[in-house]
């Protein structure tokens, strides 16, 4: 996990914009804020977890699938992980 670490300033930033939103989500509903904002500010968080994920899916496909001096087992065993967390993404 190595690359992560490389990314872990930006990455964090990603989740603690997300834990905000999620707390304007919070008190939107506890406020009675409009359906309109609050299904705007559920929107925004869904998005911001897509981007957050593609950066993953991303850095682990260019790490574990694609970096030069891979065994095929390792290949293998990176594109697995990578299409698991797909498939549970997807649902």
């Amino acid at each position: 996990m190595a690359h992560l670490t490389q990314d872990k300033d930006a990455l964090l930033k990603r989740i603690r914009r997300i834990s905000g939103q999620a707390q304007a989500l919070e008190r939107a509903l506890e406020g009675e804020t409009d359906c309109a904002k609050t299904l705007h500010l559920a929107a925004a968080i869904r998005g911001a977890v897509h981007g957050l994920m593609d950066e993953l899916i991303e850095a682990h496909a260019r790490e574990h699938v694609a970096r030069p001096g891979l065994t095929d087992s390792e290949r293998s065993q990176g594109l697995e992980e990578v299409l698991e967390a797909i498939r549970r993404y997807a649902k």
